[in-house]
């Protein structure tokens, strides 16, 4: 499993890689979360900003036609 503190850093390279690397960091942040033995500050960090992010790629990729 990758470390914490490395899948905050991806975390916040979103906006800048690709849509596989993007989704990649994404399922590695999920991960982690769903890793009981990392603790909740830590885990609440990257559930923050994956929330932050998955906000923002609504924004982005959503189109006048599209519906949420």
């Amino acid at each position: 499993m990758t470390n914490p503190q490395d899948v905050l850093e991806h975390l916040k390279q979103l906006e800048q890689v690709n849509t596989v690397q993007s989704a990649l960091y994404r399922e590695e942040a999920q991960k982690v979360l769903a890793d009981d033995s990392i603790s909740l500050p830590v885990r609440r960090a990257i559930a923050d900003r994956l929330n932050q992010a998955n906000h923002d790629l609504g924004l982005h990729t959503a189109g006048s036609e599209d519906s949420y």
